[in-house]
């Protein structure tokens, strides 16, 4: 770590007066599409947001939108610079394939960095269900149309056997649903996103009456070996107030961006991104800012790197 450190701290240093040239010209403005505010999405992007921007040379802002699919849908109609994705939204975005099969690919669909795993939770009203397979005939919110949980939430009811019309299935925003939870209008929903989960957090103190379902064994084997994309993963004990470790899958969250941003505008936001200024404000901000880091940062790329962001990984000699 110290020897990915020192050649990051010396390819900022060598970036440094190259980047100010380049944008010094005229404000550059880079949005990045984020998700619900009671996900992950938003407070790490705002955070990100708020650390790499350098008015008048460098303007950022987080976009509070419906998640990973709505961002790749901007970014290709040109109506955000920027966004988070899962691994495989991206994935499925660039090939034309999977919940984008039949669509023209966004092929000009790059990558700027990894940022983070993020966890499957299916939280339940404790005594509702004990598996997967228990919410078949049950009132479960599966995220709204455009969001990553949705696409998550299909393929894993799938490997348990149950689709849509096997429940009573609705679409809101995590903090809806977990409203829903509260006032028993619903007995379960996903959400999918870095832990802990501020909708999660705030639903186990308010109640204490909801748990998390596992998702383990034979059927999420048979899932990651059909979609490569999911790993496995376990939501640490005391991650939510008195919920046990809990056995779950996981996708990478990962920022992505167009090939049509101008190269400079991208290396100055990778150069800014991991910045000393940054990393303080990761550490102390939100428990996955820690996990942001530079030897994380090209695992697991769903899509190609965008120019800009691979020109500044060579520099710092993360990348040959």
């Amino acid at each position: 770590m110290k020897s990915i450190r020192t050649s990051l701290a010396a390819g900022i240093a060598l970036a440094a007066i190259a980047v100010t040239a380049a944008v010094a010209q005229a404000p550059a403005f880079f949005r990045i599409g984020t998700g619900g505010t009671a996900g992950t999405y938003y407070p790490v992007g705002g955070m990100i947001a708020n650390a790499i921007s350098n008015p008048p040379v460098l303007v950022s802002t987080a976009v509070a939108t419906n998640g990973s699919v709505a961002n790749v849908n901007a970014i290709a109609g040109g109506n955000m610079e920027s966004g988070f994705s899962q691994a495989d939204v991206a994935y499925w975005a660039f090939t034309g394939t999977g919940s984008f099969e039949g669509k023209p690919k966004v092929d000009e669909l790059r990558s700027i960095t990894n940022l983070y795993s993020e966890s499957v939770h299916v939280v339940v009203k404790k005594g509702v269900a004990k598996s997967i397979a228990d919410l078949k005939g049950k009132r479960v919110s599966l995220d709204e149309p455009g969001s990553g949980t949705l696409l998550n939430a299909k393929a894993i009811l799938a490997a348990y056997g149950i689709t849509e019309k096997d429940i009573k299935p609705e679409y809101v925003k995590p903090n809806q649903a977990a409203d829903k939870l509260k006032d028993g209008s619903i007995d379960a929903f996903f959400i999918t996103g870095g832990y802990p989960l501020a909708a999660v957090s705030e639903l186990v103190t308010a109640t204490g009456g909801v748990e998390l379902l596992g998702i383990s064994g034979p059927e999420a084997e048979a899932l990651m070996k059909a979609a490569p994309f999911f790993a496995s993963d376990e939501i640490p004990a005391g991650t939510y107030k008195d919920i046990g470790a809990v056995k779950t899958l996981a996708v990478g969250a990962q920022w992505v961006t167009s090939s049509k941003i101008p190269n400079d505008l991208v290396y100055a936001v990778i150069k800014a991104l991991w910045a000393d200024k940054t990393r303080a404000v990761l550490d102390a901000g939100h428990a996955k800012g820690k996990l942001i880091t530079p030897a994380n940062a090209l695992k697991g790329m769903a899509v190609p790197l965008h120019p800009g962001a691979e020109k500044f990984y060579k520099e710092a000699g993360l990348i040959k």
